[in-house]
C-alpha cells in the first residue's frame, strides 16, 4: 500500500453503453477506495472524438447512480483536481508531449498514412510485419531520422505529424501488479507509440498518465486489456521525472462469456438472452434498443453482488453482501489471476436471494406501480402486499408474480383444460353445488375457520379431499396453482368466491 492517501478512478470513453465489465471495474475500484477511506473519481477520457456517442457519458453516470457507486469527485459532480472531462483538459497536454521531446524521450513522425500503408504492404509482401520501434523509425519520416532544419520547416509550412514515444531498446522491465505479481517486459517488443495525435488532442496513454498524476491518483485498477499498456505508462512516469509518484497497478481478470471461450460480448447477451448492460440502451444512430438489468427487473443489489463474485471471492462461504459488507471485505489479495465465467443462472439466483429478503410491502408496491398500474387494476395496498408475500419465493422477478396472482385480480374466465380433464368429473357440479351452499352460511370467512367446516363436510361425507379441493381451486383459480385454498378465499371475500363458483358450474363442461 502507498504511504499516500488512496485515491482511485474510473476512466471510461464515452463511446456507448457502460458494458457489464466496465461496471465492475468501477465497483472494484469504488470498494477498495471505500475500504481505505480514500476517494473514487470519475473522469470521461474523451480525447478520440471521432468515436464519441452523445448520451453515452449521461449513460455512465446514470449507471453508476443506479448501482448505488458514489462518485467523489468528476464530471458529474466536480472537485479540486478537475475538469475531468479530458477534451476540457486539452490544452495542458501539449505542454508535457513538448516535455518528452524536448528530453529526448519522445520525436515528432510526419508519416501519411498512405506511406505507413505503402511500408506494412511491402512487409506483408516479404511475409514480415512491419512495427514502428527501434528496428524502424531511423529510417522513417520523423525527427530521429531528419535534420534539426527539415523539422524545423515541416512544422513551419503546416505539415500533420503525431508525438510517439521513444522506447529505449533491449531493457528488461520487472513490474510489479497488484493482482498478478511480478510482470516482465523487453522493451525491444514493444512499438513506438502515438502520445500525440495531428488532431491537437492526446492519445490515452499520454493522456491518463498526466490526469492520473495531476489527479494524484495512487493505485490505478483496470481490465486486463490494459496490461500490455503497463510498460509504457511506468517508462512514461520515469522520463517525466515522476517514478516516486508513480501509481501502482492492478490489472483485472476478463469476464468470459457462458458457453465456449473469450470474453463476454453484446453477442453472447443477444444470443442466449441476459443483457450485457447495467441499463437499458437505444443507439442514437440505428434506434437499436439493448437491454438492460435495471429493465429487466434485477434489483441493483443483486446486480452487484453478482458484479463482485466475477473474479473476486471473500475467502468465506458467505455469498450475499451489501455494499457496506462488500466494502469491508474487499481486497485485491482475492482479486483472481484467471478469467471468471458469467453464469446468468447464477445472477438469476442472487436476484431471487435479495426478492425473499424484501419485506411484503416493499414487493407489494413494487408489483402495484409495474404491474398492475400498466394492466389498469386499482387495488388495495395491503391486499397486494399480503398476495405478492404468499407467493414470492416462487419467483426471480417482481414481473413473474403476474401469472402466480392474476387469479386474486381478475376472475377466471376459461379453465385448464389438463386439469379440468383429470378434476371435474360426472359428480363434481353436485359436489362443488354443495360446497357452495356450505361457503355461503359461513359468517366468519377467515381462513382458519373456513378451512375447519369445510373439513369437517368433507369427513362427515366420507369423500376424499382431493375430490373436493382440486376442482374447488379449478373453479376459484382456474388452474391447479395457487397457494393455500383458504388463505385465497379470504382474500377475495365470500362474495367474490360464491360468484366464481357459479361461473364455473355454468361454464365447465365434461
Amino acid at each position: 500500500m502507498n504511504d499516500k492517501k488512496v485515491r482511485v478512478r474510473f476512466a471510461p470513453s464515452p463511446t456507448g453503453p457502460l458494458h457489464m465489465g466496465g461496471v465492475r471495474t468501477a465497483l472494484f475500484n469504488y470498494l477498495f477506495a471505500r475500504k481505505h477511506n480514500g476517494d473514487f473519481l470519475l473522469r470521461i477520457e474523451d480525447t478520440d472524438q471521432t468515436r464519441y456517442v452523445p448520451g453515452a457519458e449521461e449513460y455512465i453516470a446514470e449507471s453508476l447512480k443506479w448501482c448505488g457507486i458514489q462518485i467523489d469527485e468528476g464530471a458529474t459532480v466536480g472537485g479540486e483536481y478537475g475538469p475531468y472531462r479530458q477534451s476540457e483538459r486539452k490544452p495542458m497536454y501539449r505542454e508535457y508531449a513538448d516535455q518528452l521531446i524536448a528530453s529526448g524521450n519522445a520525436y515528432y513522425a510526419f508519416d501519411t498514412s498512405e506511406e505507413l500503408d505503402a511500408i506494412r504492404n511491402q512487409h506483408e509482401e516479404e511475409k514480415k510485419t512491419f512495427t514502428y520501434n527501434y528496428a524502424t523509425r531511423e529510417n522513417l519520416n520523423n525527427s530521429l531520422a531528419l535534420s534539426a532544419e527539415e523539422v524545423q520547416n515541416k512544422i513551419e509550412a503546416g505539415e500533420a505529424y503525431v508525438v510517439r514515444f521513444k522506447m529505449p531498446v533491449g531493457e528488461e522491465l520487472q513490474l510489479d501488479d497488484e493482482i498478478r505479481g511480478r510482470v516482465v517486459f523487453n522493451t525491444s517488443a514493444l512499438d513506438d507509440k502515438v502520445l500525440f495525435k495531428s488532431d491537437g488532442m492526446p492519445t490515452y496513454h499520454l493522456a491518463n498518465v498526466v490526469d492520473d498524476y495531476l489527479m494524484k491518483i495512487s493505485h490505478v485498477i483496470r481490465g486486463e486489456e490494459w496490461l500490455p499498456s503497463m510498460p509504457l505508462h511506468v517508462l512514461l512516469y520515469r522520463s517525466f521525472g515522476w517514478k516516486d509518484d508513480m501509481p501502482k497497478f492492478a490489472h483485472l481478470p476478463l469476464i468470459l462469456k457462458p458457453v465456449g471461450k473469450g470474453k463476454l460480448s453484446k453477442r453472447d447477451g443477444d444470443k442466449l438472452g441476459f443483457p450485457v448492460f447495467p441499463l437499458e440502451w437505444t443507439d442514437p444512430k440505428t434506434d437499436e434498443i439493448s437491454s438492460g438489468y435495471r429493465e429487466g427487473g434485477y434489483f441493483p443489489e443483486a446486480f452487484v453482488n453478482m458484479l463482485a463474485f466475477l473474479g473476486w471471492n471473500p475467502g468465506t462461504e458467505q455469498e450475499i453482501f451489501s455494499m457496506e459488507e462488500l466494502s469491508q471485505a474487499f481486497s485485491l489479495e482475492r482479486v483472481g489471476k484467471s478469467g471468471s465465467k458469467f453464469d446468468p443462472e447464477k445472477t438469476k439466483w442472487f436476484n431471487r436471494q435479495y426478492l425473499m429478503t424484501k419485506s411484503d410491502e416493499e414487493i407489494g408496491i413494487l408489483f402495484a406501480e409495474q404491474i398492475l398500474k400498466a394492466k389498469g387494476i386499482d387495488a388495495d395496498q395491503e391486499t397486494v402486499n399480503r398476495v405478492c408475500g404468499m407467493v414470492k419465493d416462487r419467483v426471480d422477478f417482481v414481473s413473474e408474480l403476474w401469472e402466480h396472482v392474476n387469479y386474486f385480480f381478475e376472475a377466471p374466465v376459461e379453465f385448464d383444460a389438463k386439469t379440468v380433464k383429470k378434476g371435474w368429473k360426472e359428480d363434481t357440479s353436485a359436489l362443488i353445488t354443495e360446497l357452495k351452499d356450505i361457503l355461503e352460511s359461513i359468517e366468519d370467512f377467515s381462513s382458519a375457520n373456513s378451512e375447519e367446516v369445510v373439513k369437517e363436510w368433507i369427513t362427515a361425507k366420507e369423500i376424499g379431499f382431493g375430490k373436493v379441493m382440486n376442482p374447488f381451486r379449478l373453479a376459484v383459480v382456474g388452474a391447479g396453482k395457487g397457494p393455500h385454498m383458504f388463505d385465497i378465499i379470504e382474500i377475495l371475500g365470500k362474495k367474490e368466491t360464491i360468484a366464481r363458483l357459479d361461473y364455473a358450474l355454468e361454464n365447465i363442461k365434461i
